[in-house]
This record gives C-alpha cells, structure tokens and sequence, in this order.
C-alpha cells in the first residue's frame, strides 16, 4: 500500500469511529427518555463516553484529509474537498461557539442538582443543545456525501 492509501484507510476507519458515536450521541440520552436524575447521569456518562470517540476521530479525518490534500494537491482545486473542508471547520467551531455554551447549564445542573426528579428546566436546555447537534449532525452528512458522490 502506498502512503496516500494508508491515508484513506486511517481517514475511512476515523470516519466511522468519528462520526459514528457522533451520530447517535443525542438519541443515547432521549431513548428511552430518563425517567429521573440517576438516569440521566448515566445517559450522559455514556454521551460523554462516546464524546471522547468523536474527538479522536475527528482530529484523525482532519489530519489525514489535509495530509492527503498535501501529497495529492490537485484535491486543493476540487469544490467537493474544499467545500467538505469548509464545512468541517465550521462543524468544529459548534464546540465552543454553540455546543459548549449550550452544554455548560446542563453539566452544571447534573452536578448541583440532588434530587431524584429531573428538573423542569431540562427539556428546555436539552432541546436547545440537541437541536445544534443536529445541525451539526447534518453538516457531518453533507460531508459524507460530498466524499462519496464527488460531485464537483
């Protein structure tokens, strides 16, 4: 194998083990729906579980769609790579600019919260954080397909 097909092997498998968890993260807490606060711990012990999966397949698809733009420069002058580039910064800049901001109030109520009912606030915090990471989870599919179909 050369080294540009060793790339694309590594970038395949970080696809699955990146994208893969990050697809289902926010159905690991809605089904079934955490009937009280022992629960939802879990269920967001297992996200942050499956957290950790995306963060090292995402730094691995970056890496090595980069690297295999810097041995292959000619994927610089294709809309579908430098589109699906364009789209996975922005899908990054989610973390802190509207994931994280999202998230923090629900962390907070998970460690200061002692009672066994989920408070009400909750669905509200977690439909505003959910709804971004399906929007990111669209931009994640949008990608894929832009890999797969290369359509300019």
């Amino acid at each position: 194998m050369s080294l540009y097909e060793i790339l694309v092997f590594i970038h395949v498998i970080s696809a699955i083990l990146g994208m893969g968890p990050g697809m289902i993260m926010t159905f690991v807490v809605l089904r079934p729906k955490p009937k009280n606060m022992t629960e939802l711990k879990h269920a967001f012990a297992i996200r942050n579980s499956l957290h950790a999966l995306t963060m090292i397949g995402g730094l691995l698809l970056l890496g090595t769609g980069l690297w295999m733009g810097l041995l292959n420069p000619y994927l610089f002058t294709q809309g579908w790579y430098n589109i699906s580039l364009i789209l996975f910064l922005i899908a990054l800049a989610f973390g802190p600019v509207l994931l994280a901001p999202r998230s923090k109030p629900i962390k907070l109520m998970l460690i200061e919260h002692k009672e066994e009912e989920i408070p009400a606030s909750y669905d509200y915090l977690s439909k505003r954080l959910f709804n971004m990471e399906h929007l990111e989870n669209l931009l994640f599919l949008a990608i894929i397909v832009l890999m797969i179909i290369k359509p300019f």
